[in-house]
């Protein structure tokens, strides 16, 4: 085993344990927009070229975009929201766990134009329901990304 494959297992076991960690007693309308506004207000106090997107199912409950982003943020967050569904856990872990197995999204038999298992799709998870949304970042490298949206669920959580 090399040390970039034992990195990698160390990665996907603390993504793994973070997980259950995220899981919030409901989610409403207005906790999307809570939510939403968390992120765009600290991207905007930290001057970060995001685009953030939140769903409950197939419904989008908020959009916003920094200065710096283009609509090839939107397709990025589309794809990474395809693969966090298709799932039901983070983008970044999907992507992770490939990478340590040597794999590909193709060679699960994804077309990585539809897909992109890549960091800043979190589920958003309630308490008794599973999950019932997702919150994606889009913008910065993939590491950051999920790090602002597990930051913003935390703030949430916190709220």
């Amino acid at each position: 085993m090399t040390s970039e494959h034992d990195e990698l297992r160390t990665l996907v076991a603390a993504l793994e344990a973070e997980a259950p960690t995220l899981t919030l007693p409901r989610f409403t309308e207005d906790d999307a927009w809570t939510l939403g506004s968390w992120l765009w207000h600290t991207a905007r106090e930290r001057d970060l070229p995001i685009a953030a997107s939140i769903r409950r199912g197939e419904h989008r409950l908020f959009h916003a975009s920094r200065p710096g982003t283009s609509a090839d943020n939107d397709s990025w967050i589309e794809r990474k929201e395809r693969v966090a569904r298709r799932y039901e856990t983070a983008s970044y872990l999907v992507g992770r766990r490939l990478a340590a197995d040597g794999k590909t999204l193709e060679d699960v038999g994804l077309d990585p134009l539809l897909h992109a298992a890549h960091g800043g799709c979190v589920p958003v998870v309630v308490a008794g329901a599973g999950m019932v949304g997702t919150v994606t970042v889009s913008g910065l490298h993939q590491s950051d990304d999920h790090a602002l949206a597990v930051e913003a669920l935390r703030a949430l959580q916190a709220g």
